[in-house]
């Protein structure tokens, strides 16, 4: 899937803000929603930067996402469970999945291996996005966060974005 058209689907379901860690598998997807001028993107330093940016936008109106690879997912834990979940602030979470079934450099096993795991535990519901489920993955997202008002998750695996 070209990440033109995945940027589209989510600014479809009414996202208009986006903040994230730059990463090589959300690479594409950076590039377009930094250069697209319906939309704001923000880069941050650390992933608990940019949840922090994102639940200000979703304060000031905005229908935030937070983009990470896996292994700041895990480092924001904290930040997660102390603002969104707490205060049920919808976000939709953008994750690389680095570390897949082992498939992946050897710093990135042990969070690959754990990373749904992790979300589920921690109360966000996720689901693996694929070439063929980008409309409905972002769909049943958009649905947790209209009903909930809690985050939820999309985990990108390498090569499914282009």
């Amino acid at each position: 899937m070209k990440a033109l058209e995945f940027c589209s689907v989510l600014k479809q379901r009414g996202f208009t803000f986006f903040a994230g860690v730059p990463d090589t598998i959300l690479k594409g997807v950076i590039d377009v929603l930094s250069g697209d001028s319906e939309v704001r993107y923000v880069s941050a330093t650390r992933e608990e930067e940019a949840i922090g940016i994102a639940v200000g936008a979703y304060l000031g109106g905005q229908q935030p996402v937070v983009l990470m690879q896996n292994s700041g997912f895990g480092n924001s834990i904290g930040a997660l469970a102390t603002l969104p979940l707490l205060y049920k602030i919808p976000l939709l979470l953008l994750i690389s999945w680095r570390g897949y079934r082992g498939k992946d450099a050897p710093e990135h096993s042990v969070i690959g291996k754990c990373t749904m795991n992790l979300l589920k535990d921690i109360g966000i519901r996720a689901e693996t996005l694929t070439d063929k489920n980008c409309d409905k993955a972002i769909a049943r997202a958009f649905g947790v966060i209209e009903e909930r008002q809690v985050p939820a998750a999309i985990l990108i695996k390498e090569g499914v974005i282009s």
